[in-house]
């Protein structure tokens, strides 16, 4: 399955149906429940879930809970069973009853069926208060579970990013669907039969010992805690109640453009300055922007593309070209999983985030005087991949790591709650000086074809001499999975790739090792709409205008930005004069590049 393609689709007939006495024309093929969503008519779900307009759809009818009563088949007669809207067509002339006494006692029965077989710790539950399983039981009226009997138990599997708690899974599928087809990283699966039956790792393996890349989608789509991330606020809260540590925080791009949801702000509302306050009231020392270190990999990740480019038309054929992004975990798990023969192709610039923590423990604890060990570094992040980033091995020294914790968007909106701060009431506050200064260049991070545009930017002027005729390159943005554009770099014309989803990444990657396609840079993003549908975000519960309304809001923050280029940043000027002498030079790739593994033997983490 393409992800995120723009399938121009057949124009179909349109028939007469009837949803609760309303008549409504909709496109054959249409199932009931889209038809009543058209027509404004609301039936509950539990395993269906869509990304509308995004060729995502979870439709195995396999819960019941979204049963209806058709009155009047194809042969104007009714069907004598109840059928699921999800996937069940509509033909013309039929007569549907969505909230009958026969469906509504039959919805009863099936969610009643469910928990009886599901733990009641809901007080404690990762999913508490946005669980759809306990919204549905509340909509229903379901006060007492009459089904008594023995439960199923499984022990939990933590990873550095997630937590599954498989006692929760209803078998919606929706995690299988997403990993497996959208994703293609293969690692759940259903396992076992009847009452047994439960989505996990193939065998049984704990997902470190699986194909997981950590991208967290699963947790996204998962409608109860089956599936949550790690929660570090504790951790995170008692670092900065220890008064022997100094705690600062950085914040990525696409954190600002979703916050804001948690309090009731709408989709796409920019909340960068009222973050950067309530950073400051949760009581971090310093409140730091990771989009200083997307700058700052702009300038290391560009010279290396630009250092390949040249040597290739030089005539170098040992240069590997396309050279492919590093800046999202997920990918790198995933290429390392699924591309060993080609590891010397990527990036070897680290990711923003992984750049920040190097150069706050070495540049800026050198300048305020701090040992390592009494600097804690906490990264807010819209991607639970993030989590596993900073517990990797190469990305210690001696013992402590350049980030100590990681909070996820959500994470971060709880802590703001618990301490009785509401995001609407904070004032407006710019972070501190001098790893908060960036550019418009590095906001666009956020979505997919960002980090590409950002680069192109900046290597364009520095590889003709010459500034942009324009700053908006527009040909690299949109919302198709898979994406190519020719850039001219003032006569050199240079082919770019993009990807989203980590399917249309292996698509393009294949036909790239194939020989099939050529570029000089490939840009992934392992989420849909890049890290504005990170799975650390606020969930969007399929809703993809969401997504849209994030990404339309960074390039709003770019567009009101006085500096736009990478390399014009003055704070990233200054720390190449004073620390790094040059990008791509001695210093910076001791601190700033990394390597891979042949992940298909098994590579250690850090236990810390």
């Amino acid at each position: 399955m393409l992800f995120l393609s723009n399938k121009i689709e057949e124009e179909k007939d349109m028939i007469n149906v009837t949803i609760d006495n309303k008549q409504i024309q909709v496109a054959e093929g249409t199932t009931i429940l889209k038809a009543a969503r058209q027509a404004g008519i609301h039936i509950p779900t539990l395993c269906y879930f869509e990304l509308a307009g995004m060729n995502f759809e979870n439709k195995p009818g396999g819960c019941r809970v979204c049963v209806v009563e058709i009155t009047k088949d194809f042969n104007g007669k009714p069907r004598r069973n109840l059928a699921p809207a999800c996937a069940t067509d509509c033909v013309e002339g039929m007569e549907v009853l969505t909230h009958s006494a026969r469906v509504i006692n039959a919805r009863r029965t099936v969610v009643e069926l469910i928990l009886s077989d599901h733990p009641t710790d809901c007080l404690t539950c990762a999913k508490s208060g946005q669980c759809e399983l306990q919204k549905l039981a509340q909509n229903l009226g379901i006060r007492d579970i009459p089904f008594k009997g023995e439960q199923s138990t499984y022990r939990k599997d933590m990873s550095p990013s997630i937590v599954r708690d498989i006692d929760k899974c209803i078998m919606c599928r929706r995690c299988e669907n997403v990993c497996n087809n959208i994703q293609t990283v293969g690692a759940l699966s259903a396992v076992n039969r009847g009452f047994q039956a439960v989505v996990a790792p193939a065998f049984e393996q704990d997902l470190m010992d699986s194909p997981c890349v950590m991208c967290g989608q699963c947790v996204q789509v998962c409608p109860v805690g089956a599936l949550s991330e790690v929660d570090d606020t504790r951790n995170v809260m008692a670092a900065i109640n220890n008064p022997k540590k100094t705690v600062i925080v950085n914040t990525a791009p696409a954190t600002r453009v979703a916050l804001g949801e948690e309090f009731g702000m709408p989709a796409g509302t920019i909340v960068t300055g009222q973050m950067a306050a309530a950073l400051r009231r949760l009581g971090f020392d310093y409140v730091f922007d990771t989009d200083f270190t997307a700058d700052l990999t702009i300038m290391e990740e560009g010279t290396e593309l630009l250092g390949r480019i040249k040597k290739f038309m030089a005539g170098d054929k040992s240069v590997r070209l396309p050279i492919l992004t590093s800046c999202c975990p997920g990918w790198v798990n995933f290429f390392e999983h699924n591309f060993p023969d080609m590891l010397d192709v990527p990036s070897t610039a680290k990711s923003p985030m992984q750049m920040f923590g190097a150069v706050a423990k070495n540049y800026w604890a050198e300048k305020m005087g701090i040992k390592r060990e009494d600097l804690v570094v906490v990264s807010i992040m819209p991607c639970l991949a993030k989590k596993y980033e900073s517990k990797r091995k190469e990305f210690y020294k001696d013992g402590n790591p350049d980030i100590d914790y990681v909070l996820s968007t959500r994470e971060l909106a709880r802590l703001i709650k618990q301490f009785n701060l509401d995001l609407k009431d904070m004032p407006s506050e710019d972070y501190d000086d001098p790893l908060g200064e960036s550019t418009g260049a590095a906001v666009i991070f956020g979505a997919t074809g960002g980090v590409i545009e950002a680069a192109v930017r900046t290597a364009y002027e520095v590889f003709t001499g010459k500034p942009l005729p324009k700053i908006d390159f527009t040909e690299l943005r949109g919302m198709d999975g898979i994406r190519d554009a020719w850039v001219d770099f003032a006569g050199t014309p240079i082919h770019i790739g993009i990807a989203h989803g980590l399917a249309n990444a292996r698509k393009l990657l294949e036909r790239v090792r194939e020989g099939k396609e050529q570029f000089h840079a490939i840009e992934v993003m392992a989420c849909p709409g890049g890290c504005v549908g990170g799975a650390g975000q606020p969930y969007h519960h399929g809703n993809s205008e969401i997504i849209k309304k994030r990404t339309e809001a960074i390039y709003r923050e770019d567009l009101g930005k006085p500096i736009r280029k990478s390399h014009e940043n003055p704070s990233i000027k200054k720390i190449y004069a004073e620390y790094f002498g040059e990008p791509c030079g001695h210093k910076s790739h001791e601190l700033l590049h990394t390597h891979y593994f042949d992940k298909s033997e098994h590579v250690e983490i850090s236990e810390k």
